[in-house]
């Protein structure tokens, strides 16, 4: 391949990683319009493969099919690192984000695995603990935030304590606002600790120590707000350490405003994540409104 196909070969991978996060991560491809030119590249390919992990299970017509495709990634990680040319548009744009930065495989990798064990998961296995739902989404969704400030070149402690709070919150917010879409699949309450629902009545123990799914949308309501208290808890965090993030970090960090702006939606809807006004718009809220939001916190160099 010479140079002149090659670069255009690279342009269109980096154009199909926008156009894959725009059309399935709305949210986020705002808030990477806000970062500097010299970091959307990467971000747009780590977000794309985000997109790629994140749609396995849900567009493959067989969960082992899904599996695999997990598994290919997993994979294709590898052969990035190891130079191995690959096929498809957003290995092409990660590897030469990865040949251009210092990315750290194992954050890339951990990503991907967390996808992985999920996808194991039976369909009524349910985490055991907050602590365990808030690792899966450090480590689908934090690792997102540590790349990019990775990618950007910009070593700070604090921001990356920053970035792991903002994951979290992200993380667990997203997967109540699923809980609807998992139903759908049969998967009641796939994400919700099981400390949780039993605490909410949505599991009673029976005969044999067998649990047993009940119908309470109250609960349900309950148990939401629990989960949403303890993301909110991870923004709190994450803005109190806002003074000692370098200011070239903001920007990264401003997938706060989107979990933010679900926090919010949910509150409207007195936690019901089947309220249909939680489909509307972007998180909730018209669009306009929520471009202005992170248009305005990103100009007053917030998170």
């Amino acid at each position: 391949m010479n140079g002149a196909s090659s670069s255009s070969s690279l342009k269109a991978a980096f154009s199909y990683c926008a156009q894959q996060v725009r059309r399935y991560d709305y949210h986020h491809y705002l808030c990477l319009l806000e970062l500097p030119p010299s970091m959307r590249k990467a971000a747009f390919a780590l977000r794309a493969l985000n997109v790629e992990t994140a749609r396995a299970m849900d567009v493959a017509s067989d969960p082992r099919i899904g599996l695999m495709r997990l598994v290919w990634w997993q994979e294709a990680i590898d052969k990035i690192f190891a130079n191995t040319l690959i096929e498809h548009p957003t290995a092409q744009a990660l590897s030469s984000v990865i040949g251009e930065n210092k990315i750290s495989k194992t954050w890339l990798k951990r990503s991907v695995e967390a996808r992985i064990n999920d996808a194991r998961r039976e369909d009524n296995d349910m985490p055991e603990t907050m602590g365990e739902l808030e690792k899966y989404a450090e480590d689908t969704v934090s690792t997102l935030l540590y790349l990019t400030l990775q990618s950007g070149g910009i070593m700070s402690t604090t921001a990356d304590h920053a970035a792991s709070h903002i994951g979290k919150a992200n993380g667990i917010l997203l997967l109540l606002k699923s809980l609807p879409y998992h139903a759908s699949h049969g998967r009641h309450f796939s994400y919700i600790p099981t400390a949780v629902a039993s605490k909410h009545g949505l599991i009673v123990k029976q005969g044999g120590g067998e649990g047993s799914r009940v119908d309470s949308r109250e609960g349900l309501c309950n148990a939401v707000f629990e989960m949403a208290s303890v993301a909110n808890a991870h923004l709190e965090k994450a803005r109190k350490l806002a003074k000692s993030v370098p200011p070239e970090a903001l920007p990264v960090l401003l997938p706060a405003v989107p979990a933010q702006v679900l926090l919010d939606s949910l509150s409207r809807v007195n936690f019901d994540v089947f309220d249909p006004r939680l489909t509307r718009g972007v998180l909730g809220i018209p669009p306009l409104w929520y471009q202005l939001k992170l248009k305005w916190t990103s100009w007053r160099r917030k998170y």
